[in-house]
């Protein structure tokens, strides 16, 4: 990569979505025909809409966000990243996320990223916040602006290099740059029954801060710098 992002302009983040009830039984009437006319064209034939509801947390109309995990570089005395989570009622913990792009992540020239944060992350978020009548930060608000405007990094996307139809997820751009896999109890197709199964919010916090933690990883690769050592990443 001929371009270097400024590290220390760089938001890092990573949602955790889930269903928005524990189960499609528990969903109205409503909301239960539009489930199966939403997903109508994504089941196959033997696959009910209510099995199919496992995969509710995907979709900003029927999923919620239960936690928002970010990382920045700090420089003072040494490179580290820091590292804190938004978590709790979910409008609360939007309100707050927009406060800290409303503040020093609303300067130009500050960037945000996340791993498919282009086709994940930042729209779930914008959509979530109008959903409950929040209004956009500048960061998210993308009407009107030029692709070249717009203040979003996506690692999966740098590794495209132009290849439209790739995908690659996360642990597996990871493995291939060499990049030491935290220890994890989890996985992302867990995180549905850790919350309305077990309320284990911490649990979910844990992994989706790894996650932001491994998307700077990977950001680093990318740019020839060197990785972060254990000591360099604190929690705040």
């Amino acid at each position: 990569m001929r371009r270097r992002f400024p590290l220390d302009q760089i938001l890092f983040l990573d949602i955790e979505t889930v269903p928005q009830a524990a189960a499609y039984k528990d969903l109205d009437g409503t909301s239960q025909q539009l489930w199966e006319q939403k997903t109508q064209g994504q089941r196959k034939e033997e696959i009910s809409a209510e099995d199919f509801y496992e995969r509710a947390g995907l979709m900003a109309e029927f999923g919620k966000i239960v936690c928002i995990s970010v990382g920045f570089f700090n420089f003072d005395g040494g490179r580290t990243i820091r590292v804190t989570t938004f978590h709790g009622e979910e409008r609360e913990l939007l309100k707050e996320f927009r406060a800290l792009l409303d503040g020093h992540y609303a300067r130009a020239g500050q960037f945000l990223c996340a791993h498919n944060g282009k086709g994940f992350d930042f729209p779930y978020i914008a959509r979530r916040m109008v959903i409950h009548g929040l209004e956009l930060p500048d960061k998210l608000d993308l009407f009107g602006k030029k692709p070249w405007e717009v203040p979003h990094l996506d690692t999966m996307e740098l590794w495209k290099f132009g290849d439209f139809k790739h995908y690659v997820s996360l642990k597996l751009l990871a493995h291939v740059l060499g990049i030491p896999s935290p220890k994890e109890d989890m996985d992302g197709s867990m995180v549905r029954e850790v919350f309305h199964g077990q309320g284990d919010i911490d649990r979910i916090v844990e992994y989706c801060e790894l996650d932001v933690v491994t998307t700077a990883q990977v950001l680093l690769r990318l740019q020839g710098d060197g990785l972060l050592s254990e000591g360099e990443i604190k929690k705040v």
